[in-house]
């Protein structure tokens, strides 16, 4: 059973940096899409960054594109998220997913009911 945790989340001042990391165990990636979202009171999970496996195409919403850069290491099995240029708004609990199908469009990549396995999330706050 594929299983997501994420770590690295944490508070930061306006304009600091962080990254998020979150390891995948029970399955190793050859192909697949995984992705980061972050909840919002009023959306829901909105999506933030995404990367297919094999391929290595990476997706991002308007609102990080620039800012936040998604990676992957097939020898860790591990995805990361840098998080730069942070803004209060950017503070959320942000979740880690993952999916078996690679789903190389943007459709694929930016929609959580596109994806089968989250983590339990871990918080960023972000302060003036």
């Amino acid at each position: 059973q594929l299983q997501l945790v994420e770590s690295g989340g944490g508070v930061a001042q306006a304009g600091a940096s962080l990254t998020l990391s979150c390891s995948a165990s029970g399955h190793t990636f050859s192909s697949g899409r995984m992705g980061w979202f972050r909840q919002d009171p009023e959306r829901g999970r909105v999506f933030v960054a995404a990367v297919t496996w094999s391929s290595g195409t990476t997706y991002y919403s308007d609102s990080v594109k620039g800012r936040f850069t998604i990676s992957r290491d097939y020898g860790k099995n591990t995805m990361y998220l840098r998080l730069a240029s942070l803004k209060p708004e950017d503070s959320a609990v942000y979740y880690c997913a993952a999916d078996l199908y690679e789903g190389d469009n943007s459709y694929y990549a930016s929609n959580p009911a596109q994806y089968d396995y989250w983590g339990q999330g871990t918080q960023v706050a972000v302060s003036e």
